[in-house]
């Protein structure tokens, strides 16, 4: 698995579990719901740190609880 779709797995992961739609999250982040559904789509596939921090900001963790989970030990080399 690539590193943009371990994010937007999580992500949305974390979603269900809060039951927070796309709206919500981008409510409680701060963030426009336009940039929460490019990370989402696939449009931007880079989101920033600080994005990422937002949006764990709105879900209520920190960004060590957000990557620290398996999909992220096991990530693709992006380098090839």
């Amino acid at each position: 698995m690539d590193t943009y779709s371990a994010v937007k797995n999580r992500l949305l992961y974390l979603c269900e579990q809060k039951r927070f739609t796309i709206n919500k999250l981008a409510t409680e982040s701060g963030i426009a719901p336009s940039t929460v559904k490019n990370i989402l789509y696939g449009k931007s596939k880079n989101p920033g740190i600080v994005t990422l921090k937002m949006l764990c900001d709105g879900l209520g963790i920190s960004l060590n609880e957000f990557f620290c989970e398996e999909i992220f030990h096991t990530l693709e080399q992006e380098i090839k």
